[in-house]
């Protein structure tokens, strides 16, 4: 069989947090489910049964009865088992494809260029495997250029029952039929806005925006939208990776699980949000020279005193250190902290951020030991081996009381061992 040309696939999970939280519970294998996002607050993701009786972000407190009648089933986010379930997937994917890559927590693209098995039956073994193996439904769709593998999986979800899960458009007829079939909405990259200028224009499939002009999309919309189009057609105009600029900013933000009166509790959480800033801006290989730290009480409770106030701190030098960024931190939320309010969220957003070398400051003025590098990477070294948390700063708790809610929230069934699955 010949070998096969410029050719993607992408594997993508069906309803991924709900099927995890399905795996370890066969007696939900036909119960509609749904998840919550922090301190449940709202619906962040649904399995295909629930979505005609659940709109996505809706409030739980407000849902609760219409789930009761209904039957579904909501769980708290459990991240530690979705991101380790994530991890058994991909490892899958990759033992059976020469080149692939994560595109998020659910999806993988995998380069199949080269490769002359028969991919529809590639397809297929994927999806078994996966499986099998880890109790994660996936669908597969192939393609010559990622947008149309993106599209090829969509039209596999879509059509599960027609195509088995696995939809392989390489040969231009069948894809042609596709575009056809799709709306221009439907095309990856495409949003609500987009979907509107472009139907503006006469455009309203997936086949009008493959056969328009690329250039007058470049001119009128963007040059990313002359590249879908051009992928459309089977160009390949994306790279396998395409790695993403470092971060101009990073925050870490989370609302609390009760609302916090006194400081103490607060200094805890703003120790724990810069320690996984800080964890961030490492992975970037970046270094910050500004922290910027806020806290606010809710705004929406008529009874409750309102207040909200940040405050950003100069650092000494650039660095990436966990302790030195904390302290900064720890420090600017002794100004704004107020007595007398019930604060429920705080945050710590990381400013000024370039990579070593990109600074030009004094060449007297201090910089970043060799020594804290080496204390940082050997912080995240024991962290990535033993897990997140395993070693950290003193402020930081190993069981807050402030954490957000998870009142729903399964077993670490892969995490924990005092978690684990059993059977009697």
């Amino acid at each position: 069989m010949p070998a096969h040309k410029s050719c993607f696939a992408l594997v993508d999970c069906n309803s991924f947090y709900a099927s995890c939280e399905r795996v370890f519970r066969p007696d939900l294998a036909h119960v509609p489910i749904v998840v919550l996002s922090n301190n449940d607050g709202c619906v962040i993701a649904r399995s295909a049964d629930a979505k005609p009786f659940i709109k996505m972000g809706e409030p739980y407190f407000q849902i609760k009865g219409k789930l009761m009648q209904h039957g579904i089933v909501a769980f708290s986010s459990n991240y530690a088992l979705y991101g380790d379930m994530s991890q058994r997937v991909m490892t899958v994917i990759d033992s059976l494809v020469p080149n692939s890559t994560a595109y998020s927590i659910d999806e993988a693209f995998c380069d199949l260029s080269g490769m002359t098995v028969p991919l529809e039956a590639l397809g297929r073994q994927i999806r078994a495997k996966v499986h099998r193996y880890t109790g994660i439904p996936v669908g597969v769709g192939i393609g010559s250029s990622k947008t149309l593998a993106k599209l090829a999986n969509h039209a596999a979800k879509r059509w599960q029952r027609q195509t088995g899960g696995v939809v392989d458009i390489t040969d231009p007829d069948r894809r042609d039929r596709l575009l056809r079939a799709c709306e221009v909405g439907d095309v990856w990259g495409i949003g609500r806005k987009m979907t509107e200028h472009l139907t503006g224009m006469g455009i309203n499939t997936a086949w009008d925006l493959a056969q328009a002009d690329p250039w007058t999309l470049r001119k009128r919309f963007s040059v990313q939208i002359e590249k879908t189009a051009r992928e459309l057609r089977g160009i390949a105009c994306l790279e396998m990776e395409e790695v993403d600029p470092p971060k101009q900013e990073i925050c870490c933000s989370r609302m609390f699980g009760k609302r916090l009166t006194s400081l103490e509790p607060i200094r805890e959480a703003v120790a724990t949000y810069a320690a996984r800033a800080c964890e961030k801006l490492r992975a970037q290989k970046s270094l910050c020279k500004k922290v910027r730290v806020s806290i606010r009480t809710g705004m929406f409770n008529p009874d409750e005193p309102k207040f909200a106030r940040g405050i950003i701190c100069e650092l000494a030098y650039p660095t990436d250190d966990t302790r030195q960024i904390s302290k900064a931190a720890l420090e600017g939320l002794e100004q704004i902290f107020r007595h007398g309010f019930a604060f429920s969220k705080a945050q710590v957003l990381l400013l000024d951020l370039r990579q070593s070398g990109e600074y030009t400051g004094d060449m007297f003025a201090a910089g970043q030991s060799v020594e804290a590098q080496r204390v940082m990477g050997v912080l995240d070294s024991i962290n990535a081996k033993w897990g997140k948390g395993t070693l950290r700063t003193a402020r930081v708790p190993t069981s807050p009381g402030w954490a957000m809610r998870r009142e729903l929230m399964s077993r670490s069934y892969t995490t924990r061992i005092d978690q684990l699955w059993s059977v009697h």
